[in-house]
């Protein structure tokens, strides 16, 4: 029987960063690919160099079962592969990245007191400059979750946080990516408001979200300071800094974090 290191079973937009980092890693052939629209996996696979299969196949035949699917979709699913999984007398464990589903959770969906890795990814890992937030139960050795991470590390940075975290971590982690997106437009529009053609008004804010944040992860400063370097007495950047101040823009931000936080609770009942 074929067995693969990783097996996804949901090649969206996450499962399908996930693969793409995966195989920075571990040799394509070790991974295998499914989805319900099967093309969709077949089609990815032939690009990243890997195998592609039915459900049943990746949920009998991988080492990490990754459960690609949404939350609303995770009992079926796992209702479905249940009886595979039963089955199975070699070892395997369960990669969940669905929001506001406990580890515990997937186990007693999966009918099994199964190992299971809780991660929660972002977007970015498919150009390998992601997050991915992770625990693991008592069920999972060290070894394991060592090779898990070293697997995955080609998505960016993976970092361990206690499970009652993680929904508080998903939601600037995982949710920031469209946040971020929000004010790249917002600059870039306004930008073109003031006669710069769209695409350079697009590179230009993209760029400078890049900088910005690698001149912070290298230099280790606060963003306060960082702001406060740019922030000329009387001059232009004070002045958008203080209508963004005026207009709420800190206050909004940090309510969209618990917004994203108090409706993945709601997914997990």
């Amino acid at each position: 029987m074929l067995t693969y290191t990783f097996s996804f079973i949901g090649t969206g937009n996450m499962g399908g960063a996930l693969a793409r980092a995966a195989v920075k890693k571990l040799p394509p052939e070790t991974v295998c690919l499914s989805n319900r629209t099967a093309a969709k996996a077949y089609d990815l696979a032939e690009e990243l160099g890997c195998a592609a299969g039915p459900v049943d196949r990746a949920a009998r035949c991988g080492k990490y079962i990754f459960l690609g699917v949404k939350p609303q979709m995770m009992a079926d699913l796992l209702e479905e592969i249940a009886p595979i999984l039963a089955e199975r007398t070699d070892r395997f464990i369960l990669v969940t990245m669905a929001a506001g589903l406990t580890m515990e959770r997937i186990a007693a969906m999966a009918g099994g007191d199964y190992p299971v890795i809780r991660i929660m990814p972002n977007t970015p890992c498919a150009v390998g400059e992601g997050v991915i937030l992770c625990d693991a139960n008592e069920k999972v050795t060290a070894e394991e979750l060592a090779v898990f991470t070293d697997a995955m590390s080609g998505a960016g940075v993976i970092d361990r946080l206690d499970e009652k975290l993680i929904d508080a971590g998903s939601a600037v982690a995982g949710c920031g990516p469209a946040f971020a997106c929000l004010l790249l437009e917002a600059l870039a529009d306004g930008g073109v408001a003031c006669g710069l053609p769209r695409q350079k008004a697009l590179l230009y804010a993209a760029q400078m979200m890049r900088g910005t944040a690698a001149l912070h992860l290298v230099a280790g400063e606060h963003p306060g300071a960082l702001k406060d370097a740019v922030c000329s007495p009387g001059g232009s950047t004070i002045a958008g800094v203080r209508t963004l101040e005026a207009r709420g823009f800190r206050g909004a931000a940090m309510d969209a974090v618990i917004a994203a936080v108090e409706k993945t609770k709601e997914l997990g009942k």
